[in-house]
């Protein structure tokens, strides 16, 4: 191949790799553009006081349960209740940050995860709002207190009643005019409706067994 050859392939090679580039560039700028439009478009869908509430109460509701799960290890917990608890601790962990991003892109104000409730100020003092089924300070000391098989009993107890109020949460948002149109809403809370559900079944289930033993 004579010289001006390998010079003519070697600028044709160039010019293709540049244009590779540019063009990789350009799909990679344009993915990023839908999924900021993607993002941008769901926050636009209508969404309503009662979501926002529903949100911001479910995140206290969420850390107290993640408290309670995470005492499994240190107070003697069973290996099925410790597994359990395990799975509970990580998954309302993630959907504790899930809520507070959806309230966050919405220029709304995001409650920190206190197992305590959720705080307001009301009458110029603040105030701590306990939502449906959420452990009272007596019944949290007395799960602390208790250890092994004793502490699974009520762990478990604690649990469904904690539960049962996560769905009364859901049921009062799908009963609220307008509300749970957003999807995120929407697929959270019918997610927390089915899976906290499934899950009182199966720790009715386990007390049945530890009842039988």
């Amino acid at each position: 191949m004579s010289r001006f050859s390998l010079r003519a392939t070697a600028g044709v090679m160039a010019v293709l790799a540049v244009a590779c580039v540019r063009q990789r560039a350009a799909a990679q700028s344009s993915e990023a553009a839908a999924i900021q439009q993607a993002r941008i478009d769901s926050i636009r869908r209508p969404y309503t006081r009662a979501d926002i509430d529903f949100m911001s109460g479910m995140i206290s509701h969420h850390a107290q349960a993640v408290e309670m799960a995470n005492w499994a290890a240190s107070h003697g917990a069973s290996n099925s209740v410790r597994i359990y608890c395990g799975r509970v601790a990580m998954a309302q962990t993630a959907e504790i940050g899930l809520m507070q991003s959806w309230l966050r892109d919405r220029n709304q104000p995001v409650p920190e995860a206190d197992p305590r409730g959720m705080k307001m100020v009301m009458n110029g003092s603040e105030q701590v709002m306990m939502m449906p089924g959420m452990l009272t300070a007596a019944q949290m000391k007395l799960l602390d207190a208790a250890r092994g098989p004793e502490w699974d009993r009520l762990f478990l107890t604690f649990m469904i009643q904690h539960h049962q109020g996560a769905i009364s949460m859901v049921e009062k948002l799908f009963n609220t005019n307008g509300a749970a149109q957003d999807e995120m809403v929407f697929k959270f809370a019918n997610d927390v409706q089915a899976d906290q559900s499934t899950e009182i079944d199966r720790m009715k289930l386990m007390l049945q067994a530890m009842d039988s033993n």
